[in-house]
């Protein structure tokens, strides 16, 4: 073996290891509820947990440091072969689907995206829905992101490894001195919300095991729920309104929340203007929808109308899916709206999906700038972004990064359309998983059981390719990368 391969394939098999125990939860809870399901969740443990034997003991004296190709074939490799093998529990036990559902169902949750192949989730073990909802909340933050926070002996570039897993154009940002303190600060603070959100699902009625699944799936922005209604089969609006809260929370800037921690303070969220843009928004759109939906009479009252626009305002522009009565069944522009918001999403190192905020701001200045340039050729315009001018640089990158977002998601369209599938449905099926929204409009409003194995599989891989942003991914494919 190689001594630039030994390092990568210790630091794969080292994370795969970690995530093996992600099974004994549920392992557990079966063997409380005797449902039957222990079984498969023992074989799952052991075939995960062999996987990253088998890769790590042989290299576990290698010690190089990674370079950056190798944090981004890392990365990427280990959200592969994490989906590939962790569909054993969902063929296993019920609901017992194929492996293409079963793999759908498994990219789904670790990209937080919230599609699901599933019906009848009701009656599902509580042993697998606690599955489901683990799979969201470890994949919320980053499989990696967790990795580097808490196992101490993967030096092997801590920063390289992160790098293709951390979310927005400014990667490289440190919190603390070291990565794997940055990481871990980051998770603590995940892990806090995660128990906030917990206890106020529980105070508002929900079951202390509904208000830890649903707790684990609003943070992380993902939208798998417990029930086919999804928060509709509570129709508590003290429930959504928990879920509106915790949902902006996950779709705010990480390290805004680290900052905010530091100092004790929440007026740090006020003064950020990425997040006072996200609260604007989802205010505005949340009117405009009110607004149709109140002038087409779909609800009875103001407030029902209120109610279920800002919930599903919110549902889409964090990206994570949750419905109450639905949305696609609205009439006019507002199923579109719900959908189109989430391509905006969150703000960078968030949770959420989509092109994120920041990016939008930019290429919106800089399509502004080159219109004064029209009418002023020969001024000079910077692009400001909170008072500051945006390097070239980094103006450049999320140009690319947008127009490469964009024949992405045209791509996985028309590809999903070649498997059969009509256009409407299939390149709303794309924009539902490039943008890790989770439910979408025509064939895939409310799942994806209805799409052929083919289609399943592009589905799949374009939700790692939303989730890992695009460039992450396709780097591997770029002949220069791997020149040495």
């Amino acid at each position: 073996m190689s001594s630039r391969s030994g390092p990568i394939i210790r630091a794969i098999g080292h994370v795969q290891l970690l995530s093996s125990l992600l099974v004994l939860p549920s392992l557990g809870l079966s063997l409380w509820d005797g449902d039957g399901a222990a079984l498969a969740f023992v074989e799952s443990f052991l075939v995960l947990f062999g996987v990253g034997l088998l890769m790590y003991l042989p290299t576990r004296r290698s010690r190089a440091e990674l370079r950056l190709r190798d944090g981004f074939l890392v990365t990427s490799a280990v959200w592969a072969i994490m989906s590939l093998v962790m569909a054993l529990p969902l063929m296993l036990a019920p609901p017992y689907l194929d492996y293409f559902d079963a793999l759908f169902e498994v990219v789904s949750g670790l990209t937080t995206t919230g599609s699901t192949v599933i019906l009848g989730l009701d009656h599902l073990p509580r042993s697998v829905l606690l599955y489901r909802a683990m799979l969201q909340f470890y994949g919320g933050l980053g499989i990696v992101v967790l990795a580097v926070a808490v196992l101490p002996s993967l030096r092997v570039g801590g920063m390289q490894l992160t790098k293709g897993e951390i979310t927005g154009p400014m990667k490289d940002t440190k919190l603390t001195p070291r990565i794997r303190e940055t990481a871990a600060a980051l998770w603590m603070i995940y892990v806090g919300l995660n128990l906030a959100c917990i206890l106020a699902y529980w105070a508002c009625g929900m079951s202390f095991f509904d208000a830890v699944c649903h707790g684990f799936t609003t943070v992380a922005t993902s939208g798998f729920a417990n029930y086919d209604a999804s928060l509709g089969h509570f129709n508590n609006p003290v429930i959504e309104v928990v879920a509106i809260i915790f949902m902006l929370l996950g779709s705010a800037s990480f390290a805004l929340h680290y900052v905010a921690w530091r100092r004790g303070s929440a007026s740090v969220y006020a003064a950020d203007g990425e997040f006072r843009l996200l609260i604007r928004i989802a205010i505005v759109l949340s009117l405009v929808v009110a607004l149709e939906l109140a002038l087409r009479g779909v609800y009875g009252g103001t407030g029902e109308t209120l109610r279920h626009a800002t919930f599903q305002v919110v549902s889409g522009l964090t990206t994570t899916g949750y419905t109450t009565s639905g949305f696609s069944h609205w009439p006019g522009m507002a199923p579109a709206l719900v959908v189109l918001a989430a391509f905006i999403g969150g703000c960078a190192g968030s949770t959420a999906g989509g092109i994120k905020l920041v990016r939008v701001q930019i290429v919106a200045r800089l399509a502004l700038r080159e219109l004064a340039k029209l009418v002023h050729p020969h001024g000079r315009f910077p692009v400001k972004l909170n008072r500051s001018i945006v390097p070239d640089e980094m103006i450049n990158t999320v140009a690319a990064f947008v127009t490469v977002f964009f024949v992405s998601l045209i791509a996985s369209g028309l590809a999903i359309a070649a498997t059969g599938v009509d256009l409407f449905t299939a390149f709303a099926a794309a924009a539902s998983c490039i943008t890790n929204l989770g439910p979408g409009l025509g064939g895939v409003a409310m799942h994806f059981q209805d799409m052929n194995d083919a289609a399943l599989v592009i589905s799949s891989l374009t939700m790692l390719i939303g989730r890992l942003e695009v460039f992450t991914v396709l780097v591997l494919l770029t002949p220069a990368l791997w020149r040495e």
